[in-house]
């Protein structure tokens, strides 16, 4: 899917929306309380981010965008919290306003052996006071003229009231921009006017007053509240079905999803509106948005947590590739999260890892040799720049992406991840295999990250390999003409 990425570096987006701390407790279960039958988290790690708007922001900033942002917060420690948090993404919060009486919105999650069992949430959906309304919309009226187009982030917790959506809603037609919605609530009345509507298919239902449980009844609810509400274009996202865009006097456009192992869908819609809204400004179609969202989408519901997605993640997924390579390759920052989805299904881990460059019949015997001894066989691959370090002036032969095609097309290959020389013994210590081989012509005692998995009790395994044969001797035969 072509798409030029580099775009979004010059785009200024407004989020108008409802700022929250998305508050995460990890731990381990390994008991019932003696006090009642539930269970006893023991809490190993605690962790903060931007939640609401925030994580639509932090999704626009992964991205490369500038970002303004109006919303409302308490005057408490979670309020300054969230203050320094989009500070230090160079946001303007000029538009951000502390009411007193008001509790800055957390929602707590407890999260054990990578399932949420647990969430706390501390809110009030209080409406903004008028002086607050009257304070944001002099704001939006300020730098309305200098962004490209503005989001907004409903979280129902007192900030996109009706008349707050009418006068911005008025504001951004005066001046010509377009707007994105991610509604919440039945009242979607409310939103017309707005560019663009994206309610998931549960909120589409609710809105609609129709069951949604097969196409024909989707098509019924989408076209229903795109006339209701006055709107040309309705984006459902349908989860693992993916999306359908609704456009007036055109054909419902359907969105498959791609297939991706999924961990948590919390944060999954800001991603959405925040991809959504970076496409189109940059002059894309509505349906080559949705497409592009709904590609970033499959990629941050296989993280744990909010999550965010980066531009070379979504330049890595966006690019041509088979199916296979896209379900198989995960990259260094989901690495922990599917390690940990591995673990937890009690699966028996065979790790190997080397540059792979120009594979030969010796790679073949010492992956499926490898596949033998275990239930799930990550391959660790150098990276490009790594290979070149390792091998020298003119290499790799092949590209880190074909390389990542090639092995992902072989049955007994589950996962390949890159590295950089320097970080092997990381990924060593973050995947914590069973099972770690190498060819036979390696010695023992040198396999680098041996004492690694020896240490949390794993083996290092030697693959017996019958061919002399290596990657560096066919291209050096090659390029002698041999």
């Amino acid at each position: 899917m072509s798409f030029d990425i580099s775009k979004f570096e010059k785009c200024n987006i407004l989020v108008v929306g409802d700022l929250m701390v998305d508050e995460y407790l990890w731990g381990n279960v390994d008991r019932i309380s003696p006090e009642a039958p539930v269970q006893i988290v023991s809490v190993k790690e605690e962790n903060s981010t931007l939640g609401g708007a925030g994580n639509v922001v932090n999704n626009l900033i992964a991205l490369g965008a500038k970002v303004s942002l109006a919303s409302v917060i308490g005057s408490d420690r979670y309020g300054r919290l969230l203050l320094a948090k989009l500070s230090e993404l160079g946001v303007d919060t000029n538009g951000v306003i502390e009411e007193p009486e008001r509790l800055t919105t957390r929602k707590t999650r407890i999260i054990s052996n990578n399932q949420q069992v647990l969430r706390i949430d501390r809110e009030t959906k209080k409406d903004i006071s008028r002086q607050t309304f009257d304070i944001i919309l002099n704001y939006i009226k300020n730098v309305i003229s200098a962004v490209d187009l503005v989001l907004i982030s409903d979280y129902d917790k007192g900030l996109i009231t009706t008349a707050l959506l009418s006068s911005l809603i008025s504001i951004v037609k005066k001046h010509k921009k377009m707007s994105i919605a991610d509604p919440k609530g039945l009242n979607f009345l409310k939103y017309s006017g707005v560019s663009l509507l994206t309610p998931n298919k549960k909120e589409a239902a609710l809105a609609s007053g129709i069951e949604i449980v097969d196409e024909a009844t989707l098509i019924k609810a989408g076209n229903r509240i795109l006339k209701a509400v006055k709107i040309n274009n309705l984006l459902i996202t349908c989860g693992k079905n993916g999306m359908v865009l609704f456009e007036h006097n055109k054909k419902p456009y359907y969105i498959s999803a791609q297939t991706r192992q999924v961990f948590d869908v919390s944060g999954a819609g800001d991603t959405v509106i925040a991809v959504l809204g970076l496409v189109i400004a940059s002059g894309a179609s509505f349906a080559k948005a949705a497409s592009i969202a709904n590609t970033a989408a499959g990629i941050v519901v296989s993280k744990v947590g909010t999550s965010t997605v980066s531009k070379d993640e979504l330049l890595s997924a966006l690019a041509p590739t088979c199916d296979y390579a896209l379900t198989k390759y995960i990259s260094f920052s989901e690495l922990q999260a599917v390690i940990q989805q591995i673990k937890a299904d009690d699966k028996k881990i065979v790790l190997t890892n080397g540059c792979f460059d120009l594979l030969h019949s010796g790679h073949i015997m010492l992956l499926s040799a490898s596949k033998r001894l275990g239930d799930v066989l990550i391959v660790a691959i150098d990276s490009d720049e790594s290979v070149k370090n390792i091998k020298g002036r003119g290499r790799p032969i092949i590209s880190e992406k074909d390389r990542i095609s090639l092995l992902s097309a072989f049955d007994y290959v589950d996962y390949v991840v890159v590295f950089s020389s320097e970080q092997l013994n990381q990924v060593i210590e973050i995947i914590r295999p069973d099972i770690l081989t190498k060819g036979g012509n390696y010695i023992f005692e040198d396999v680098v990250g041996r004492e690694i998995v020896e240490r949390h009790g794993g083996r290092v395994v030697l693959i017996p390999i019958t061919k002399n044969i290596s990657s560096s001797s066919i291209i050096n035969n090659i390029r002698k003409g041999g």
